[in-house]
This record gives structure tokens, sequence and C-alpha cells, in this order.
């Protein structure tokens, strides 16, 4: 087991282009991080740095308090799963899995050994005569990751290692790299561009947008507590609605406007947010949970002035939920994320929204309904710089 530093590690390509800029992050012995992003935020590249795969142009990489930026990659005493698990389609899964031990010169018995154990933990010991062509894309992934444990390294480096299984497949998969981590207590480095993946998975979580680390916290905080639009919009599926608003003074807390329509702010808002007290009469960005949306015929005591009308235009019945997808006039705002074509137009009537409701809700698409809006959990933005208004 060892500790993983990133000590403003950069990346610069002969062209001029940096993929990673200055990342400093720890990940702690022992700990599951995970690092998410966009395509091309250079995540993967990161973690190739650590896996000594590619180059560090600048700034310092220690495992287990030792400097690696030159160590060969089999001196960095860490173990890589890969996307398309790379096993040998002409050997049984105990040759794929001991090949690495073979290669060390380890002996015969401590290979048994080794191999029937991680076979057990991974559930493998009835296919361990059989080669990859007989087994399912699963049960490919776990010989891929018992080569790694059977290593025994100080840290596991996973580079999307899920990308090639069906949705079902892959939720089952999370949980059970997750129990894996957790029985084996290694340091992991988990890439994924997927949100879902990195939030059920991760002891934290580490945001790359552009080569640049935007946050890294638990789950958790990084959704209650984002520090710019970027993870707050990133952060979350269905993703937060961000609009362009304005705030004003009124009734010792705050009325936001978004387009034609005006919507109430509690005072212990303000108290609770007093960077938004230096923005009242300015344009801010607004940021709205989907779970943070109602029904308003389901909640009759709901303040009246936390109501905005919408335009029902979808109603998708998920049996525990309701997804609704309507819309308002006001302008939307752009999360950052190059994967999402969210960039709306300013101004126009149709801006898209999109509520979680109870399934007891009866609204239908087509119709001009009343939301209530859970004002205390409003998130306020600078227009600017992005940054949230703590």
């Amino acid at each position: 087991m060892a500790q993983v530093t990133l000590d403003k590690v950069s990346k610069v390509y002969p062209n001029g282009f940096e993929a990673v800029h200055e990342l400093e992050v720890e990940i702690r012995d022992g700990e599951f991080l995970v690092l998410v992003g966009p395509s091309g935020c250079g995540k993967s590249t990161a973690l190739r740095m650590v896996a000594g795969l590619e180059e560090i142009t600048s700034g310092e990489l220690r495992i287990a308090g030792r400097r690696v930026n030159e160590a060969a990659p089999k001196d960095r005493d860490i173990a890589m799963v890969f996307q398309n698990y790379a096993l040998y389609p002409h050997m049984t899964v105990f040759d794929n899995i001991a090949f690495a031990l073979k290669l060390a010169k380890v002996s015969k018995s401590e290979i048994e050994e080794r191999v029937h154990k991680a076979a057990e933990i991974l559930e493998l010991t009835e296919n361990l005569d059989r080669k990859p062509g007989q087994l399912s894309g699963g049960q490919r992934q776990r010989v891929a990751m018992g080569r790694a444990i059977v290593r025994q390294p100080a840290a596991f480096l996973m580079d999307e290692p899920l990308s090639n299984l069906d949705a079902k497949l892959r939720v089952q998969m999370r949980a059970e790299i997750a129990r894996i981590q957790r029985e084996l207590g290694v340091t992991t480095l988990y890439v994924t561009h997927d949100q879902v993946e990195a939030m059920t998975m991760g002891d934290r979580v580490a945001v790359l947008k552009g080569g640049i680390l935007q946050q890294v916290d638990t789950p958790q905080n990084l959704y209650d507590h984002p520090d710019n639009v970027f993870v707050a919009a990133f952060i979350g599926s269905p993703s937060m609605n961000l609009y362009e608003g304005v705030l004003s003074r009124a009734d010792g807390g705050a009325s936001l406007k978004l387009g034609s329509q005006t919507v109430a702010v509690p005072p212990e808002v303000l108290e609770r947010k007093p960077g938004m007290k230096d923005h009242l009469g300015e344009k801010v960005t607004v940021g709205i949970r989907p779970e943070d949306m109602e029904d308003a015929s389901l909640k009759p005591d709901h303040p009246r002035d936390q109501l905005i009308k919408t335009d029902v235009e979808l109603v998708e019945a998920l049996g525990s939920e309701l997804m609704i997808h309507a819309s308002i006039d006001a302008p939307k705002v752009h999360s950052g994320d190059p994967d999402v074509n969210d960039e709306g137009t300013a101004g126009s009537a149709g801006t898209p929204l999109v509520g979680r409701f109870s399934p007891r809700s009866r609204v239908n698409r087509g119709e001009t309904i009343e939301v209530a809006i859970d004002s205390a959990n409003l998130y306020f933005f600078d227009s600017q710089s992005g940054l949230t208004l703590r």
C-alpha cells in the first residue's frame, strides 16, 4: 500500500498543447480516488503519467514518498487495468492472471496460491481452465483485475475499465470493483468520464476540465457544495438547470428574476450565503437541481412567490419518479462541458428545464403547469467567473 502524490504535475506536448496543467492531488494510502471529466480533459493523460506511459513535463510524482518521474513503469510498483482488458486469447484464465508472476520468476507454489486467492475474490475459480473467448464481458474484466491483484502492487490504476460493458453489467461491476478495492485496501486511481460511476465508487472525486483540476472532495460534498458552475452541472444526473437571472433585494430577503417570472429567495439564504449580497441588482447564474422542483398541485401549502409557470414538452414515467422536460423563457447558461450541447439562446423562449416529480403527479405533455421551487436550495454563481457565491 502507498500514497500517490501528484505535485504540480504538467504535460505539454511538442506542439505546445498543454494536456494537464499543474495537477496537484494526493491519493491517500488505501483510498479509492476517481478522476472524472469530459472527453479530452486530460484525465487519461494524468493516469498514464502515473503509470510511466507518458513523460512528465514538469512537477513531481511520488509513490510511497519516492520520486518516480524518471522510473520505468515496471519499477513503479503499480498495476494497470485497461479499458480493453488486454488479455492473451490463447492462454487460459489461470495463465493470463499468472503471466506477470511468471515473468517475475515467482515460485510455482506461490503463483498457485496467489492466482487461486485472486480467483476466489473475483468468483473466477470455476473458469480458471477456460480461455477469454469463452467468457462474458464481465468475466473478462474480472480476469484483467485478477492479473493486477496477484501482483500485490502499491497502487491500482484503472482507465475506464467498464466502458465496454452493457449498462446492466456496468452497474454490477461498479459494485464489484468497489467491494474488491475495499477488501484489498489498495490505493486506487480510477479514471472515468461517467459522473455516476465517479459518485458511486470513489472515496473522493477529482473533477478535471481542460487539464485543470476544478475541485476534489467526497462525492456528497461535490454535489452539495460545488466550487463553480462546471462542477455543479457535471456532478448530478440529470444535470443542474442553469439560467441567467437578476437578484434584487426584497422584504429582508431577495427576489430572483428568471426571464419574465420572479421567484422569492428567503432571508435565510442571504444569511447563509453572504456573498450574494454583493450581487444584488446584478446578473447572476442560478442553478436549480431537478429534485428541488415539484408539481405545485401536490404542494398546496408551498409559498405562492416560489412558483413558476412552465410548458411541459415531455413526461418520462420512470416508476419511482416522473422526469418532466419543460421550458421557460430565462436565458440559458452554458456549463462549459464540451460533451454537452447546452448553449441555448439567450433571451429566447423555450429554454429547457428538467424537473424530477413525484409519480403521484398527473401532469401531461402540452400542459402549462405551476412548478414549486425549493428556493432555499437554489445555487448562485458569479456570472463572470462562474465561481459559487458562498
